[in-house]
C-alpha cells in the first residue's frame, strides 16, 4: 500500500543502478511508516520531458509517495530529507530541483487482492 513513483528527466540509468535505487526506497518506505515492505511498490521512470523554474537543461525529479493512514510533518521531512539525499546521490540530481508530493489514502480507496483496505 506505500507507494512511491519517480519520475526525473535524466535518461535512463544503467538496470543495476535503478534495481538498486527502487530497492533502497521501497526498504525505507517500509521503514518510515512502519508497514511491510511486502506490500510495498516502486515505480521509476526516466526521459520524461520536464521543466523546473523555467529550465528544461538541468536534470529535475517529481515523487508521488502515498500510503494509507495518516502522515504527520515530522515523518514527511524525515522522508523528504532521506529520499532527496538518495535521489541526489543516484541520479546527480540537486536536492532543489526534486518535488515530493505526499497523498494520504482511505483503505476503501485503495484495491489490493481483488478487495481494498478499509
Amino acid at each position: 500500500m506505500p507507494l512511491i513513483k519517480v519520475k526525473t528527466s535524466v535518461s535512463k540509468p544503467e538496470k543495476d543502478q535503478i534495481d538498486t535505487l527502487l530497492k533502497s526506497l521501497s526498504s525505507g518506505m517500509a521503514k518510515h511508516f512502519s508497514k511491510s515492505e511486502s506490500y510495498v511498490m516502486t515505480i521509476f521512470e526516466s526521459d520524461i520531458p520536464m521543466t523546473f523554474g523555467g529550465n528544461s537543461n538541468e536534470p529535475v525529479c517529481y515523487m508521488e509517495i502515498k500510503s494509507i493512514g495518516s502522515m504527520n510533518p515530522n515523518q514527511t521531512k524525515a522522508i523528504s530529507q532521506d529520499f532527496c539525499q538518495q535521489i541526489n546521490q543516484v541520479l546527480g540530481i540537486p536536492t532543489n530541483r526534486i518535488y515530493i508530493e505526499f497523498s494520504d489514502a482511505k483503505g476503501s480507496m485503495w484495491g489490493w487482492n481483488s478487495s481494498t483496505f478499509g
